[in-house]
């Protein structure tokens, strides 16, 4: 549970200090209501309502990583928990009627909490939007194929070929653009020799995961051998080709795989290459990405 809780350590100090303080302002600015002024029905509305708040608060932390989306619904959140606790400090202290600051913090912060909650909602429902794309896409992919690579959930080299064929065969009907794209990890070797092959699968997995998520849903990734990855990118021009595999290539970078036994984080890596197909069979289309993509590697290797 507490590793769930590190990334959101500041901002929940924050609300545990800013809660802090509203109570130490009533405390130091009012006085405690004898018991029997105390309304049972407004406390448990209101107190009820900032203790559901933070219920919410943790299932969000529990069931999501952290990102822009969470920021949004922690923020949100804390904003109405923050309303709800000031609201329900009124039923046990009671505060001269010269003061107005409590007005405003019960107020103030619920309807930007509000605000916040909506965008990490709607962000949440367009996030999940992406993902229920892929997941049909790769849903269709299985029905219709059997050809898949045997660790990850992905076309193996035999089905690319013959997904390739057909597309250079319907790119040159439609005239239409086709490209490749080649990813290739690099010092793949190290992590296994350092840790392991079954660790080395658990990279390929989350890696093509990763990018699963990162294409476009007209975009075919399959896994060629190893730990090189191939993308058929139909309708797609060499310019924007290169322009997808910059992003690939920065997703993997910024991927925080761990490892399964000691939890260490592995910096991964990409080299990435870019072929526009011509009129060409597909074996000299992928001799020519391949080549491409060894160039590419020696010259990052001299650089």
């Amino acid at each position: 549970m507490f590793s769930v809780l590190r990334p959101h350590r500041l901002k929940l100090a924050l609300l545990v200090l800013a809660a802090n303080l509203g109570l130490m302002l009533h405390l130091v600015s009012g006085e405690l209501k004898p018991l029997s002024e105390w309304v049972w029905l407004d406390i448990l509305g209101e107190g009820g309502s900032a203790l559901l708040a933070l219920v919410w608060l943790g299932l969000v932390l529990k069931s999501r990583p952290a990102g822009r989306v969470t920021n949004y619904l922690v923020l949100g959140l804390g904003c109405i928990f923050f309303s709800w606790w000031i609201d329900s400090l009124d039923e046990f202290i009671r505060l001269p009627d010269s003061i107005t600051w409590d007005h405003w913090l019960e107020s103030g912060p619920m309807p930007v909490g509000m605000i916040l909650l909506t965008l990490g909602i709607y962000h949440w429902h367009r996030e999940q939007l992406a993902i229920n794309g892929q997941m049909e896409k790769r849903e269709r992919l299985f029905r219709e194929h059997r050809l898949f690579d045997k660790l990850t959930p992905l076309g193996g080299a035999d089905f690319f070929k013959h997904e390739l064929a057909s597309s250079l065969e319907d790119s040159r009907h439609r005239q239409q653009p086709l490209s490749l794209l080649a990813l290739d990890l690099d010092n793949f070797t190290a992590i296994n020799q350092r840790f392991g092959h079954g660790e080395g699968d658990a990279v390929l997995q989350a890696v093509s995961q990763l990018l699963v998520l990162n294409l476009r849903r007209q975009d075919l990734l399959c896994r060629l051998a190893g730990d090189r990855f191939v993308v058929l990118l139909p309708d797609t021009g060499e310019s924007q080709a290169r322009h997808l595999a910059a992003e690939l290539a920065q997703a993997v970078c910024s991927l925080a795989h761990k490892t399964r036994q000691h939890g260490e984080r592995l910096q991964l890596t990409a080299s990435t290459a870019v072929v526009m197909a011509f009129d060409e069979s597909p074996e000299v289309l992928l001799k020519r990405l391949n080549l491409t993509l060894a160039r590419s590697r020696s010259t990052l290797k001299s650089a």
